[in-house]
This record gives structure tokens, C-alpha cells and sequence, in this order.
């Protein structure tokens, strides 16, 4: 499994791609892929058939992943998008941190 620098629940600013400036909070990741699905950013269309009797069928907007290197967390204290670092405290303790502004998240 590889370490990512975001989670999910992180607000993140897109840096790359199609959708860069856009912004939103990370749905799901999946760190074996290094990839991540954020809310509004890489939707594609998808149409769907009716499965059930009842169920509508027609066109739905899916969130697809885009690449967990596309995207940099938004530091809740200085609202910039920064990189993060993790700090390691005297008790063992970990958390990270906003390198812009020097303050930790309560992750």
C-alpha cells in the first residue's frame, strides 16, 4: 500500500489536469492506485438502463479518480492550498501540517 499526502473528508485544490482550480472534498481515495475521486472534478456521463421494474434509466453523473499528484490539500487556517509534512511529537504522536503556515490539522 502507498502513502498519500491526502485522506479522505480533506478539502483539496485540483493543480493539474482539465479541471485544475477546481476545488472539493475528497470522496473516496484508493491508495494501492494512488488515485482519488473528488466531489464535482472529473465527472463523465454515464448512461444507465432501468435494472428493477420501477427504477428509472437515463443519463447520471459519475465521479471518475483522477491521480492523488493532481491535487493539494487546502489548509483549513490560512485557506491556501499548501503541501503537507507530518510531525512527530515527543509521546509518539503523529499529525500533519501546513508548510505555509506552520499550523497542524485535527485529523
Amino acid at each position: 500500500m502507498k502513502k498519500m499526502h491526502v485522506k479522505r473528508g480533506d478539502l483539496v485544490k485540483v493543480i493539474a489536469g482539465k479541471d485544475k482550480g477546481a476545488q472539493g472534498k475528497i470522496i473516496e481515495a484508493f491508495p494501492a492506485k494512488g488515485k482519488v475521486i473528488v466531489e464535482g472534478v472529473a465527472a463523465a456521463k454515464k448512461h444507465q438502463k432501468p435494472r428493477m421494474q420501477g427504477q428509472e434509466g437515463g443519463i447520471i453523473n459519475i465521479n471518475q479518480p483522477i491521480d492523488a499528484s493532481n491535487v493539494m490539500r487546502i489548509c483549513p487556517k490560512c485557506g491556501k492550498a499548501a503541501r503537507t509534512g507530518i510531525k512527530v511529537f515527543e509521546d509518539g504522536s503523529k499529525a500533519r501540517y501546513c508548510k505555509k503556515c506552520n499550523e497542524t490539522f485535527n485529523d
